[in-house]
């Protein structure tokens, strides 16, 4: 896909190393200024625990997105992602029909099943059958946000003549983009989803799973075209030989890359502006629809250098 055709995304850092806390008044001027910048969404990253030592204090993904709905306007709000059965799929139905409705049509639900077993024990979720809950439900905002009126079981939810509106205002629901790394999750993407949203993929790696979803969506019966491709990506713009060890340093304390999985370290985007433009074209020849961005540490700077001179050089 040539890169004018690129959507582009900013991550906000709503979670942060203790002791540090996130600060809300922060995060929600930054989602102002992201959507000033230009920037088509901003994504939030969820979470109910993280960690011990050291542990990540972090927002609730869903009541800061509530937050900049009120205070922007344009930009898309997104989820990247939402673990999905953590949450009571009923109430969450609700929630994320309100929000849409109170953002005026904005909401993209990035969900995953999920990968720390940790979190599913405190919540009280059975960890092992987190794919199975992660279809049933689906299911279940399927049919409240689409139908008038629902009779279906889904043990433990029975649904007797449910009705709940109002119905998101995005029909028949706020797009949906899965997250995840194995075959049994690329296949829910081809099926049951309006797309594909990872996380620190390198190009050959996101074109040789994107290639997997397209074959599995067409076994299914389903038009590949249908979906959208997305991936999050770090990246650091400056000197290489002054920007690269800080680089690696950050995304090697703050972050998790799983080692049965394709996302890497080595997907961080690092150098000059043409150098950075230069590592962005070769994953825009792969067929990516949205760059969402995670800048190094979350500076202003990088922010603005990303939005003013970098995305210029790519359009």
């Amino acid at each position: 896909m040539p890169s004018n055709q690129v959507v582009y995304g900013m991550a906000l850092r709503n979670f942060v190393a203790y002791p540090e806390l996130p600060d809300p008044d922060s995060l929600i001027e930054q989602g102002v200024w992201i959507e000033q910048l230009g920037f088509e969404s901003a994504w939030v990253w969820d979470h109910i625990l993280l960690g011990v030592e050291p542990h990540f204090p972090i927002i609730d993904s869903l009541s800061l997105l509530t937050a900049l709905a009120v205070k922007t306007s344009t930009i898309k709000l997104g989820t990247g992602v939402l673990i999905l059965p953590l949450r009571n799929p009923v109430i969450l139905a609700k929630q994320l029909s309100s929000m849409d409705v109170i953002s005026g049509g904005r909401l993209l639900l990035g969900l995953a099943s999920g990968w720390y077993k940790r979190e599913f024990d405190a919540v009280g979720v059975d960890f092992h059958q987190r794919g199975k809950i992660m279809d049933q439900s689906l299911d279940i905002l399927e049919h409240l946000w689409t139908e008038d009126q629902t009779t279906a079981e889904y043990p433990p939810h029975n649904l007797r003549s449910a009705v709940m509106f109002p119905k998101p205002k995005q029909q028949p629901g706020p797009p949906i983009l899965i997250g995840g790394y194995a075959d049994r999750v690329l296949k829910r993407v081809a099926t049951r989803s309006d797309g594909w949203l990872t996380y620190c993929y390198t190009a050959t790696s996101y074109a040789e799973d994107k290639a997997r979803i397209i074959q599995l969506a067409e076994d299914a019966g389903r038009d590949p075209a249908t979906l959208s491709f997305t991936n999050q990506l770090p990246i650091a713009i400056g000197p290489r030989e002054e920007i690269e060890g800080p680089m690696m340093e950050w995304l090697d304390t703050e972050w998790d890359f799983a080692s049965w999985s394709k996302s890497t370290a080595k997907s961080a985007i690092i150098g000059t502006l043409d150098e950075c433009a230069e590592q962005l074209r070769a994953h825009f020849e792969k067929g990516l629809d949205r760059l969402v961005f995670m800048p190094y540490r979350y500076q202003d700077d990088q922010v603005e250098m990303i939005a003013k001179e970098l995305i210029p050089l790519l359009d």
